[in-house]
């Protein structure tokens, strides 16, 4: 099973100039809810922007930077594949639920066979340069909303939403 956790706000943006456009604590705690113990999957770019590795997690890169597959061969956290075909045989082996945290090609590339979506929506706008890929949200069905407030904590309004593939 593929899922997808991200975060992006009123406008489809999920990334600027390598990094998160934004900081909210609770989406933090979520996505780490929500990949705790699974293989995440991502792009070079994603990986990068990380704060290191993220303990119990699998880290599954997909980039044609050799040096990075050299670096990361004796790390058991850190799987590098330098071609989608060979990741996407690694996916269909898997018996446990896989994460696509990013970026915009690798949620491109896998929007027809994602089942499950973890959406965050940050209720406000900020300079972006990925955008979320447009997704067919008719052909999933919303299964949880959460809308919160900003507070002392979360600078901004956002919500949670799950969605499952119909």
């Amino acid at each position: 099973m593929i899922s997808y956790v991200w975060a992006e706000d009123k406008r489809g943006n999920i990334g600027y100039q390598g990094r998160l456009p934004w900081h909210l604590p609770a989406d933090l705690h979520h996505f780490k809810k929500l990949t705790l113990n699974h293989p995440i999957i991502m792009g070079r770019k994603t990986f990068a922007s990380l704060p290191g590795i993220l303990p119990n997690r699998v880290h599954i890169v997909l980039t044609h930077d050799q040096a990075l597959k050299e670096k990361y061969q004796e790390n058991n956290k850190v799987l590098i594949f330098n071609e989608l075909t060979d990741l996407k045989k690694w996916i269909a082996q898997q018996d446990q639920e896989v994460v696509v945290i990013g970026g915009a090609s690798l949620f491109k590339e896998f929007s027809d066979q994602v089942d499950i979506l973890h959406r965050t929506v940050i209720h406000s706008e900020f300079k972006g340069d990925v955008q979320m890929p447009k997704l067919d949200y008719g052909k999933f069905t919303l299964m949880n909303q959460e809308d919160f407030k900003a507070d002392d904590k979360n600078k901004y309004s956002y919500s949670f939403l799950d969605y499952q593939r119909k």
